[in-house]
């Protein structure tokens, strides 16, 4: 099925400027909003305790956090889910909740004093601020090996450098090892392991890994800040919805890879600009018709499949929208930058 007419010039490359610019400002965005606000971690992060409850007949939030503070869970969030009329409530406390036999039960009996209705205790989730310290760390990593294994992969498949991907995997793995032992926080870790990969992909002249590994960074980095300006926590689900865009995203950048290692070999005299044009006008319906259909799924799921998967379906929102864009205006004319970076005339020496 195709939605755009074959033989369509659409001048992609002609407009990267304002992509840069259009990304550029997202980017800064979102990094003035993780500054000003700092991270929002959940409960799964920062440690404490996570309660959904739900009452028989309409009760105030005021007489919940009455019933939260007799069992010792001052300073609590409290917020409805769903509709009004369905009476469920979410309980968010910073400190971890004391979860022996009898704890259920005890605070059934009273919030069900102070609000005067009958209240079922349908999940008690506790994360101990240690657990919620590794999984961040656990998180962060995951996020880190992803994209840099998948750009590594990016180098095999597309430019037949194994070898030197499964060294560069050895290195960067190393690297993070290393510099662990120093005892240093984990997001200057990885930044700093980033860095390094970028620098060896530079150096190494892995334009293809390059382009992937630089469009997902902006993928995660614009989602991320969104999130932080929107307010949301960062949570598990939060993780998994980043790990899932980092997937996605790289399917389209693939698709369009692929076309232009094709385009390279059938118009080998193109002006790299024009076959990068071509390359990703001949894919446009497939792209289109893969990132409308995943971004009508996770519409629906964000408004009909409650407020479990909210987060995750927001995230996965932006994400799709961001990662189809990416793949065009990032990781596409990374290829055009060394291709330009290839062909500029070398300064010949001075002569003596």
């Amino acid at each position: 099925m195709e939605i755009i007419k074959p033989g369509t010039k659409i001048d992609f490359v002609g407009i990267r400027y304002f992509a840069y610019v259009f990304s550029g400002l997202l980017i800064l965005i979102g990094i003035v909003s993780l500054l000003v606000k700092g991270p929002k971690f959940g409960i799964d992060f920062a440690g404490g305790t996570l309660i959904q409850i739900k009452a028989a007949q309409t009760v105030s939030i005021d007489n919940i956090k009455k019933g939260l503070e007799e069992v010792g869970l001052e300073g609590s969030s409290v917020q409805q889910m769903g509709a009004a009329s369905d009476n469920e409530f979410l309980i968010r406390a910073k400190t971890p909740a004391d979860t022996e036999k009898g704890y259920t039960e005890h605070l059934q009996k009273t919030l069900t004093t102070t609000t005067g209705s009958e209240i079922d205790i349908q999940r008690v989730e506790m994360v101990g601020p240690q657990v919620g310290k590794d999984l961040r760390a656990k998180a962060l990593y995951a996020m880190f090996y992803a994209l840099v294994f998948i750009a590594i992969y990016i180098s095999g498949r597309f430019e037949m450098k194994w070898m030197t991907s499964g060294v560069l995997a050895l290195i960067i793995t190393g690297s993070v090892y290393f510099f662990s032992l120093f005892d240093v926080s984990i997001p200057f870790l990885i930044l700093l392991a980033l860095a390094i990969t970028l620098l060896l992909f530079w150096q190494l002249r892995l334009k293809y890994a390059m382009g992937a590994i630089v469009a997902l960074v902006h993928d995660v980095s614009i989602t991320v800040g969104v999130l932080s300006l929107f307010n949301y926590e960062f949570t598990l689900p939060i993780v998994a919805a980043l790990l899932t865009l980092v997937g996605f995203s790289l399917n389209d950048t693939i698709i369009v890879f692929d076309r232009i290692r094709e385009n390279l070999k059938r118009y080998p005299r193109m002006a790299m600009a024009d076959l990068i044009n071509r390359s990703v006008n001949e894919t446009l319906s497939r792209t289109i018709l893969t990132s409308a259909t995943a971004w009508v799924a996770v519409i629906c799921l964000y408004f009909l499949g409650g407020d479990i998967t909210r987060d995750f379906a927001f995230s996965m929102v932006v994400g799709v929208f961001i990662g189809t864009y990416s793949s065009i205006y990032v990781a596409s004319p990374i290829l055009l930058f060394f291709k330009d970076l290839e062909s500029a005339p070398k300064t010949a020496p001075a002569a003596g």
